[in-house]
């Protein structure tokens, strides 16, 4: 039996429950975490973020599925398991700025991409992640 997922697009929003749901549930956000490390792990303009998250990436690729469940309307594992996301102050030991920023985004947008997420959703996600991603800065350059 072949399953096949209809690809979200913006429209597709309007008649879902949740975004966890028109994006597939649980599977295809493991399936985008995990491209977006593994884009991380082995893009060559992708290395200041990359470097940022020291020699393991296990525990990020852990946390952003979890965190992400809850953020798109599923599940709230995160905050079941480490409670609120308090997401400034969990990354304020982490060296941030502009640059991490950029290729944060960078990454996340290639990982929807190779996902198959319609273009016009892309970019909706890019801008409410951006606003998160930039608020995350903790340095000025």
């Amino acid at each position: 039996m072949t399953s096949t997922r209809v690809q979200p697009t913006v429209e597709s929003l309007q008649t879902s429950a949740t975004l966890f749901d028109t994006l597939g549930g649980e599977p295809a956000i493991r399936a985008l975490v995990d491209r977006f490390y593994d884009l991380m792990d082995l893009e060559p303009d992708l290395a200041a973020l990359r470097a940022a998250h020291g020699p393991s990436l296990d525990s990020a690729r852990d946390k952003l599925f979890l965190f992400l469940c809850g953020y798109f309307g599923g599940p709230n594992y995160y905050i079941e398991r480490y409670g609120h996301p308090r997401l400034r102050a969990r990354h304020l030991p982490f060296s941030i700025g502009r640059v991490e920023r950029d290729q944060w985004l960078a990454c996340m947008g290639r990982a929807m991409q190779d996902q198959g997420l319609d273009p016009d959703l892309i970019d909706r996600l890019l801008a409410a992640f951006y606003g998160v991603a930039d608020w995350m800065r903790n340095r000025d350059d």
